[in-house]
């Protein structure tokens, strides 16, 4: 049972990019408000939960407050990279690379800040991984034929994967302190604070649909996602949760060649094994 949730866990988690190119086609609304009403819906709902299934929401240490803090920045900054990312390259580059660098990227800064070593096997999935991205880059253009923007938003996603790294090892001394649902809840409250600023310039504008799709994603594939994710991990070993996840970007390919258009092409989706095959060694092995 444990397992299942943590599948469908992913797969919502996969329907994001989707989501949010329905949204563009129903409003004006730049990514980076999108992100601010994805937290902006999950920040209660998750608050809401955490006090039904821990108990009352209780401010961490002190000296665990700038770890929240850093970590609920990073999960804006993901926001924001994530749908430009998805915005200017398409739902299955942008949601490939930007999913699948995050837990390589993992692995080198809990090298650098945690003490971790990296093994050879670990340095092998890490350059597999960086060959399957250039690959999956090039997709059907080739590197010398890229569209406009296609190259910046290639380096959006691959922020959107940094930024969620940041977030990861910055909460995982946490996990043992504060109950998990308490830290997504203050995340996600610090990172709908951090991009409340673009209202200063721009004004959420949308057909009810759009607002529709807008309360869909941050309370399924955001809020409710995070929830069952927690419930079915406590059953689940973690090695078996990291390979059950890649259901989230197999989910955002998909939906993108299906429903979008997006095309990958042979090289593309050579890239696309290869960045996939990296995580998968990587979370195995863990």
């Amino acid at each position: 049972m444990g397992a299942l949730l943590i599948v469908a866990a992913a797969v919502t988690w996969g329907t994001t990019g989707a989501t949010m190119k329905l949204v563009a086609a129903g409003s004006p609304m730049s990514p980076l408000l999108v992100g601010l009403l994805r937290v902006g819906f999950a920040a209660p709902c998750l608050w809401l939960a955490a006090r039904w299934l821990a108990g009352p929401v209780r401010l961490p240490e002190r000296e665990d407050r700038g770890r929240v803090l850093v970590a609920g920045l990073a999960m804006g900054a993901f926001q924001a990279c994530y749908f430009w990312g998805v915005a200017k390259t398409s739902v299955a580059v942008g949601s490939l690379i930007a999913i699948c660098s995050a837990p390589l990227l993992i692995t080198l800064l809990a090298a650098l800040f945690l003490g971790e070593r990296i093994d050879r096997l670990t340095w092998a999935a890490l350059l597999i991984g960086i060959t399957g991205t250039v690959l999956l880059t090039a997709g059907p253009h080739g590197l010398s034929g890229l569209p406009p923007g296609f190259g910046t938003g290639v380096m959006l996603a691959l922020a959107a994967g940094l930024a969620y790294a940041v977030y990861a090892v910055s909460v995982k001394s946490l996990v043992h302190r504060v109950p998990p649902l308490t830290i997504a809840a203050l995340t996600f409250s610090v990172a709908a604070l951090s991009l409340l600023p673009s209202l200063l310039f721009e004004w959420p504008v949308a057909d009810a649909r759009a607002w529709a799709l807008l309360a869909y994603l941050g309370v399924v594939p955001t809020a409710a996602a995070y929830i069952i994710y927690m419930i079915g991990l406590r059953t689940t070993r973690v090695t078996v949760s990291g390979v059950l996840t890649l259901a989230e970007p197999l989910t955002a390919t998909t939906l993108g060649v299906l429903f979008f258009g997006d095309r990958l092409g042979l090289i593309g989706a050579v890239g696309a094994m290869l960045l996939i095959s990296a995580v998968l060694s990587l979370t195995t092995r863990r």
